[in-house]
């Protein structure tokens, strides 16, 4: 009888571990048990892309802290946003070294590439993150994030950049150095994700945290007030631009996220203090006085190195570390003469 609430729990709990994936696949429901699992780092494809995209894995970690916070902000799954945010940039793992965060500043593959064809190969990394998705089994949430988290937006920097060599072909043409028929066409539409559109709030949640850890790379000493103005500026142009019109989010909502983002990207860009040894200046014709009275002040490194070679000391001649350690250190002021 001592052993039956043991026994029991055991059985309850295989019973649970062995019926949860069936419960799961039939209801189409995933608890935060199977959240907890899929977000294990040493998934094959997590490997993978911390080894042959480290910049994008770097990304995708912050992405998912982003997120997590945000969701938790809004009463959203917090364990689904930070799985999927962790594989939803996969896609890349195709071609790594034409996305900024793992290009070689030397080297710039877009430089041979028309603007449409750069943008093309950025596009695609959608497609390819589903099929990755799918050849892994990977959960239907993750692949519904991987498909959404850009929606139907624009490859802004290579569509202003298509613009920019149509409006200076057509200069030319003007000036009778080129034809007619030299002018590129430039279709907006080639230029836009395929979608759809952020269905979900976790989705949309990973979307705009995507599109704030990308822009927060390019501020210049970010403070909270920047952090803030940009973050509104995404949300802003996102709402414009109809990306969050097929979730369900609240503008009461839309607020705690922006708040979060804010919060969790300060808290990450903080400043350091700036460390440096202490240095005297004084006369030369004082110096080698000084040198003689004063011994310099150990700061970091210095004073870790002199503690090492006491302990050392110690073991040598434990007298002589004893009376080293006693010692006090010599702090005498300059003679009168210097002042």
């Amino acid at each position: 009888m001592v052993g039956l609430p043991l026994l029991i729990g055991i059985v309850t709990g295989m019973a649970v571990g062995g019926l949860l994936p069936v419960m799961e696949s039939v209801f189409g429901v995933t608890t935060d048990v199977s959240w907890l699992e899929l977000g294990d780092l040493n998934h094959p494809l997590m490997r993978r892309l911390s080894i042959e995209a480290p910049g994008t894995y770097h990304h995708s970690l912050v992405v998912a802290n982003l997120s997590e916070a945000a969701a938790e902000k809004i009463g959203a799954s917090a364990n689904m946003c930070r799985v999927c945010a962790y594989f939803h940039d996969i896609g890349k793992l195709s071609k790594p070294e034409y996305f900024i965060e793992n290009m070689d500043p030397s080297a710039n593959p877009h430089e041979d590439l028309t603007p449409r064809m750069s943008a093309l190969v950025i596009i695609a990394h959608v497609k390819d993150g589903v099929d990755l998705a799918i050849k892994h089994n990977l959960n239907a949430r993750i692949i519904d994030v991987i498909e959404q988290h850009h929606g139907n937006s624009l490859a802004w920097f290579f569509y202003r950049q298509a613009l920019d060599q149509k409006a200076e072909v057509e200069r030319l043409v003007k000036q009778s150095k080129a034809k007619e028929d030299d002018v590129p066409q430039v279709s907006e539409e080639t230029f836009r994700y395929p979608g759809p559109r952020p269905q979900f709030k976790e989705s949309a949640i990973i979307s705009l945290a995507d599109a704030v850890e990308s822009a927060s790379r390019t501020l210049d000493k970010p403070n909270a007030s920047r952090i803030e103005t940009m973050i509104n500026d995404i949300v802003q142009t996102r709402m414009m631009d109809g990306q969050l019109d097929e979730c369900d989010l609240t503008i009461a909502e839309l607020a705690r996220i922006k708040a979060s983002f804010a919060k969790t990207l300060l808290s990450m860009m903080h400043g350091r203090i700036k460390y440096q040894k202490a240095v005297e200046t004084r006369p030369s014709s004082q110096q080698a006085h000084v040198r003689e009275e004063a011994k310099p002040v150990l700061v970091g490194d210095e004073e870790t190195e002199a503690s090492a070679k006491i302990v050392e000391a110690s073991f040598s001649n434990p007298a002589a570390a004893e009376a080293a350690v006693k010692k006090p250190r010599s702090r005498k002021s300059p003679p009168a003469s210097a002042a």
